[in-house]
């Protein structure tokens, strides 16, 4: 029988997630697993909680909760035989969109026990996890204007999280009309590069931006690599045409845009530095380096998620 433990926030997310968990928990004992329910209050406190799932030999540790919530248990579980799993009940959730899993919404209430069956048959891959000033994340690491962004609407009340979208577009309007770029020296393995930008974003996954946008059509999640995306520019104007394009797919193919595969990275500014992991603020003055663990981290997804993701062995 598997064990597991199920990670959940009675105050986090945009709906009460305690009577949503348990019921994903019993359609998990329904399929033969072994199922623990533990209340955490974020942040810190579930790397904790992972850690201490990692010595009790959990099977697997799901998170009930979103993008922010599994990046704090990665910190926990890297380099672990634990498993991380998600029942999506966060704002965005596109860690389980890049799964193909259901998002939770006022549509569909039964999203994490559609979820959780889903996964109560699904499979182990390890997958690439970088490390971000000593920091593990999964899914990005962001600098420039998308983390003055984070750092403005983060934290978030309840309500305020069921307007997710149009609170995110109203703040990147506000930020980008006095945003004027960075100067940044950047190396990555050993290339140098240099240059001012709106902002620069390390991804290890397809999606970006709450999932509405495809930053790396060709990410792979145990190839070894992260991709840095370089958005030169230091004028609104520039911004503007850079979100559309994202928008849009086009900046895979414009000449403002710079896409950089790497395994180890280091980005030096002339002026503070907003940061961004897994969607979450983070404090940084002026350097930022990133390494990437290959396949350091076990995931459990569905056993029909896409091909794309993940490179033949």
């Amino acid at each position: 029988m598997k064990n597991a433990q199920i990670l959940y926030n009675p105050a986090a997310g945009r709906f009460p997630s305690k009577m949503l968990t348990e019921r994903a928990a019993s359609v998990l004992k329904e399929n033969g697993w072994k199922i623990e329910l533990i209340k955490t209050s974020g942040g810190p406190n579930i790397t904790n909680l992972a850690k201490q799932a990692v010595q009790m030999k959990v099977d697997t540790l799901f998170i009930a909760g979103g993008d922010g919530s599994i990046g704090y248990a990665v910190a926990g579980l890297a380099g672990s035989n634990t498993a991380l799993a998600v029942l999506p009940a966060g704002t965005a959730n596109v860690w389980a969109q890049e799964l193909g899993l259901p998002g939770l919404s006022w549509t569909n209430l039964t999203a994490l026990e559609e979820t959780a069956r889903i996964l109560s048959r699904g499979v182990v891959k390890n997958v690439d996890v970088g490390i971000c000033n000593g920091f593990p994340f999964l899914l990005w690491a962001g600098i420039g204007l998308d983390a003055l962004i984070v750092h403005h609407i983060e934290p978030r009340s309840r309500l305020e999280k069921h307007f997710a979208i149009a609170q995110y577009a109203a703040q990147a309007v506000r930020s980008a009309s006095f945003w004027r770029g960075m100067n940044l020296k950047i190396v990555a393995d050993g290339e140098q590069i240099s240059g001012r930008y709106v902002v620069a974003i390390t991804s290890n996954i397809h999606l970006y931006a709450g999932g509405i946008a495809k930053i790396s059509p060709g990410a792979c999640l145990n190839d070894g690599e992260m991709d840095l995306w370089l958005f030169a520019g230091d004028t609104i104007q520039e911004t503007i045409k850079h979100v559309w394009n994202l928008l849009s797919g086009k900046h895979v193919n414009s000449q403002d845009v710079r896409k950089v595969s790497f395994r180890e990275l280091c980005l030096e500014a002339d002026s503070q530095l907003y940061l961004q992991h897994d969607g979450e603020p983070m404090n940084v003055e002026h350097k930022v380096e990133i390494f990437v663990k290959p396949e350091a981290l076990r995931v459990l997804i569905p056993s029909e998620a896409p091909g794309i993701l993940f490179k033949e062995k």
